[in-house]
């Protein structure tokens, strides 16, 4: 099996990226997030450019995403997902536009502190905290999410403390995020092709990774039928903490 025609450019290096994206991919479909958390920071490690990876994670979260909205179609609140989406619309170019314009470190930082904050409260009080969000409460979130999207490329730690919140079974709470997570790649596809960035090695090297993709789909839902609903809460308030102390490394440039 030949790598010139993919942006690997040795067989470790390939190797180790799809270990890395099996252990991605299993968190993704198992949670809903953290494919492009993990992925990227650590096989930025050892390939250049970064744009490499983000668009060869925008192709491989396609089957995932598609795959868990196809199972989770019945749970999901269609009405409220397209608010939410109305609103990171909307975010995405306020967040560009500070991005240009204005200091968001600012923004990344308190947000940071807030998750770690969040998690930890959640963890000590071990209780289902369910909140009846108000009405407004859902565009809100949406644009903080698409500020966030606009100005660092991830919306969703806004996402994900909102509805863990809501109180959302753990199948309907992964189905929402990758719902959302799904519409925002349709709209990133064509705007990424008139850009230039999806190009043939970028392509090729998706496919050479797509077996570990789908046995990381397999694995994710596997784990994630059978954990308990009061365990995949527990894990979901591990993961707002580990996400805040990771936008806190990022904010002080170690990582």
């Amino acid at each position: 099996m030949s790598l010139e025609a993919t942006f690997f450019t040795s067989y470790w290096q390939w190797l180790l990226s799809c270990l890395i994206i099996l252990m991605a991919q299993t968190i993704y479909v198992l949670f809903g997030f953290g494919l492009g958390l993990i992925a990227v920071g650590l096989m930025a490690l050892f390939i250049d450019p970064v744009t490499n990876i983000i668009v060869l994670i925008l192709f491989i979260a396609l089957p995932a995403e598609i795959y868990v909205v196809y199972k989770s179609w019945r749970s999901i609140s269609w009405k409220g997902i397209f608010i939410l989406a109305g609103g990171v619309a909307v975010g995405t170019i306020l967040g560009t536009l500070i991005l240009k314009y204005g200091n968001p470190e600012i923004i990344l930082t308190l947000l940071a502190f807030f998750l770690i904050f969040s998690g930890i409260i959640f963890l000590i009080a071990q209780s289902e905290m369910v909140i009846q969000w108000p009405s407004w409460c859902s565009p809100f979130i949406g644009i903080l999410a698409g500020l966030l999207a606009g100005m660092f490329g991830t919306g969703g730690p806004p996402l994900i403390f909102y509805y863990q919140l809501s109180g959302l079974k753990k199948e309907a709470f992964r189905g929402h995020l990758m719902t959302l997570f799904l519409l925002m790649a349709l709209v990133r596809y064509p705007s990424y092709a008139l850009s230039g960035l999806i190009t043939g090695p970028r392509i090729i090297s998706a496919i050479y990774v797509f077996p570990v993709v789908i046995l990381g789909i397999w694995l994710g839902n596997r784990i994630h039928i059978q954990i308990s609903e009061m365990a995949f809460r527990k894990m979901i308030n591990i993961g707002l903490i580990v996400i805040g102390m990771i936008l806190i490394i990022k904010r002080l440039g170690i990582y």
